[in-house]
């Protein structure tokens, strides 16, 4: 393991003299044309320019300038467009030294004409990062990844993450869903288990089943579906909430706004009885934007009673009342069906990953998700947003959730749980930009309530096979009964100050008031060896913690040129705990009934730029500080079963320690081709994605943890790939590797390997992916396969559902499939 580090650290020796030597060349030869855009009164504006006819385009910064590199020799129209402002432009000749074009624009007073700007470039790459000011969000100095969707060359229908995040660094990545249906996805050592620990949304307003309460997102939304998915680091808890991970948002199509109605039709095949159906259609009527889809997924999987039905429908409305202010409805409706085969012992496993131990645990999901969001842009510098959201959502559970090493006797009755998520919530913000020391400063203000209610029952159901959510005792479902209220008000602010054209400081505030609850019963049961109940309890119980805080963070960018930004920040994390987590009546697992809220702070360092279809990078340190670390741990302890004689052995789950995590993350991808041939029509392009991460604990609540290394942590996560397009067809090779690390805090070895196999190590494993795609006018033609090498691994060891026990992942595995836009 030390000497993964070693090599890792050696190869970004490596790749850090490659990117000097990169940036050396591309500052000696390139030709630049630059400017900036003003309003009549002389203050800078944000907008687009572009250069027409070549489908090179860029964004200003917030100082209203822009930057074109590399430019070859000829005469260009260079255009400006800003919404609200009439659109201008210059003609400029490039010969042999660089051009100056600044562009002063006036204020529109009735309706714009309708503008499309198209980017005809085929070179550039998918991966990017936000700009300072996006939309209503300041994201400066903040460590951030831009993945463009339709860029992505792999499988779309199965939502294979390592895929669509391959050039995501650092990115702990479960593979327990084979057909893509849920994500799992975690960075710095934080549990990937349904992406709990990044604050998820759609189109900006939350996806997760209770924000607060049980921020697992139990909904994914397609990636067939999206135009670009947004990730922002620790410091997005300023902004986004209070999660340590950050924000990932998932930001979906709209209607071209240059035809009427607009079809696609996807169809997809696939091994183990894959088949995803996605349609869609769009268009722009007058003021009117729409675009909606319907999906339906179903899979057999490859192990056995492991098939998967899933439909997803999404409807949007956007409408243009003035130049000024737009309104847009969403409705989400997702539904899906899973038999979930359980999970294996470490010697099962090695003996045969394709068996079963489970056929009767199901999981059914409903997800009903409504939004509205309005902008109204008052000028230039001021600009309003609101998003409102609502979620009526369910999650039922049914099966048999005791030790895996353990036979399930057909005739017992199940394990049923219920939950019913009811939450609301909106978020108001206002940017302003405004002059400062002789620059342009931009100011974020908002505020965010929400109220979520969840509903959780547990108890026996159905001794049957089949997907049977009713309880037994309906009146009384016999293990747990509870109501779980939140509530939150959060204010937060954020501020630009650009002190020179190329020095920023950003500080931020957040303040919040979080108030949770449960109210409900529970049984306290024991029994003996045979199953007879010893001792049977109903116990009452309401809980209520408040909390009021304030967290804290700054930013600090210096951006050279667009090849070089230096860029660092400091946030102050927390995270409350979940109340509808503590009271879940699992066999495999006790929760600490003085369980407490997380609290820390994440720090960057960065580096990074670009130059237009040749290069980019972003290679950065971090350090999280994490205090009050829940995770779990082996205790051992008198079985009162056997009145003491005998000890057992149990998994329990509490504020284990205060973990400090350090480690690089690097993202370095290059056009081979652009660099040899500046002119060549073909590209290819080789990124490396490494992250070296270093973890301990330092301060410890449990004996013998001190010292250990934090549980989900690879010291080593290399993914690296190459990619070639040529007109039409694009071809994408990918490798990924990952060290082994330990599934829990006592740092559980594998040898001997635990009976339950929810503790133990997670091997080193490697899988290769091959895929290809290909465009025939209106269609476009996708195969691949993946797991090409036909690994056979894990991801995670599950302590409930879909296990518990190891789940092994995909073997190797082949995709077809057909698009047709019309």
């Amino acid at each position: 393991m030390i000497g993964d580090i070693k090599s890792g650290f050696c190869l970004m020796n490596k790749f850090l003299a490659t990117i000097s030597f990169l940036m050396v060349s591309f500052t000696v030869s390139s030709q630049i044309v630059s400017g900036q855009l003003v309003d009549d009164q002389g203050v800078p504006i944000q907008g687009m320019v572009f250069v027409d006819g070549t489908g090179l385009k860029t964004e200003t910064d917030v100082d209203g300038k822009y930057q074109f590199l590399d430019v070859e020799k000829g005469t260009y129209k260079i255009v400006a467009f800003v919404p609200g402002y009439e659109t201008v432009y210059a003609t400029v000749r490039v010969i042999d030294r660089d051009k100056v074009i600044d562009f002063v624009l006036k204020e529109l007073q009735t309706e714009l004409d309708e503008l499309v700007i198209k980017d005809t470039r085929s070179e550039d790459l998918g991966i990017g990062w936000l700009q300072s000011v996006s939309g209503s969000a300041i994201y400066e100095a903040k460590k951030t990844e831009l993945i463009d969707v339709d860029r992505i060359i792999g499988n779309k229908a199965a939502n294979v993450g390592r895929q669509v995040y391959s050039r995501v660094p650092g990115l702990n990545i479960w593979e327990s869903d084979g057909a893509g249906i849920n994500l799992g996805i975690g960075g710095r050592g934080l549990n990937p288990n349904r992406t709990s620990n990044f604050n998820v949304r759609q189109n900006g307003y939350d996806i997760s089943a209770d924000a607060l309460g049980y921020p697992e997102s139990y909904y994914t939304p397609p990636v067939q579906a999206l135009e670009r998915i947004e990730l922002v680091r620790g410091a997005a808890g300023l902004q986004y909430g209070t999660q340590f991970g950050g924000m990932l948002n998932f930001e979906f199509k709209e209607g071209p706004e240059d035809k009427k109605i607009a079809f696609t039709f996807n169809q997809t095949l696939g091994s183990f009885g894959l088949y995803n159906a996605f349609q869609s259609v769009g268009g722009t009527v007058g003021k009117l934007n729409y675009y909606t889809f319907y999906q339906y997924k179903r899979s057999k999987g490859w192990r056995p009673n492991s098939e998967q039905n899933q439909h997803n429908f999404f409807a949007s409305v956007k409408y243009n009342f003035t130049p000024f202010l737009e309104v847009k409805f969403e409705h989400t409706y997702m539904t899906y069906l899973a038999q979930q085969p359980g999970g294996l012992t470490d010697l099962e496993f090695y003996q045969d990953p394709s068996q079963s131990k489970r056929e009767r645990n199901w999981f059914d999901v409903g997800w009903n998700l409504s939004a509205m969001e309005w902008n109204y842009r008052v000028s230039s510098r001021l600009k309003f947003n609101n998003r409102t959201f609502h979620l009526a959502a369910n999650r039922y559970a049914v099966g048999n959730l005791g030790r895996i090493d353990r036979p399930d006797v057909e005739d017992e009755n199940r394990n049923l749980l219920k939950d019913e998520y009811n939450n609301w919530g909106n978020e108001f913000r206002v940017i302003y930009h405004y002059p400062f020391l002789g620059q342009r400063s931009v100011l974020l203000l908002g505020n965010r309530l929400y109220t979520g209610k969840t509903l959780r029952e547990q108890g026996a159901g159905s001794n049957g096979s089949d997907e049977d959510f009713n309880f037994v005792n309906p009146d009384e479902p016999g293990d747990s009964d509870f109501r779980f209220p939140s509530s939150n008000v959060a204010l937060f602010a954020e501020n630009i100050f650009n002190l020179t054209p190329k020095l920023s400081v950003t500080p931020g505030i957040r303040y919040e008031h979080i108030d949770t609850e449960a109210t409900g019963y529970y049984y306290d049961r024991r029994t003996d060896l045979a199953g007879n109940v010893l001792l049977e309890e109903k116990i009452e119980e309401s809980k209520g913690k408040n909390r009021n805080f304030a967290l804290l963070g700054l930013g600090l960018s210096y951006k050279q040129s667009e090849a070089l930004e230096v860029y660092s920040n400091f946030s102050q994390n927390f995270r409350a705990i979940n109340f509808n987590d503590i009271r879940v009546d699992n066999p495999s697992l006790e929760v600490d009934e003085n369980i407490d809220d997380e609290r820390g702070f994440n720090i960057d360092l960065g580096v990074r730029g670009s130059s237009k279809e040749k290069f980019r990078y972003d290679i950065s340190a971090f350090y999280l500080s994490y205090k009050n670390r829940i995770g779990s741990v082996l205790r051992t302890e008198p079985d009162p079963r056997f009145n003491g004689l005998v000890d057992r052995t149990f998994r329990f789950r509490t504020n284990i320690a205060d973990a400090a995590i350090v480690g690089l993350e690097n993202f370095v991808e290059a056009d081979i081709l652009k660099w040899i041939n500046p002119s060549s029509e073909s590209s290819l392009t080789a990124f490396l994605n490494l992250a070296v991460i270093y973890s301990r604990y330092i301060s410890n609540e449990e004996q013998g943890i001190l010292g250990n290394e934090v549980e989900l942590v690879p010291p080593l996560n290399i993914k690296t790939g190459l990619t070639y397009r040529k007109q039409n067809l694009g071809i994408s090779y990918m490798y990924t590797y990952v060290t082994e690390h330990f599934s829990d805090a006592s740092n559980t070895d594998s040898n001997p390997p635990v009976p339950t196999a929810v503790e133990g190590l997670i091997p080193s494993y490697y899988v290769m992916d091959l895929s290809v795609d290909y465009k025939i006018r209106f269609m476009r033609l996708e195969a691949g396969i993946n797991n090409l090498t036909n690994q056979y691994y894990f991801t995670r060891r599950a302590a409930g559902y879909p296990g518990p026990g190891i789940i092994p992942a995909n073997p190797r595995n082949f995709y077809i499939g057909i698009e047709i836009a019309l």
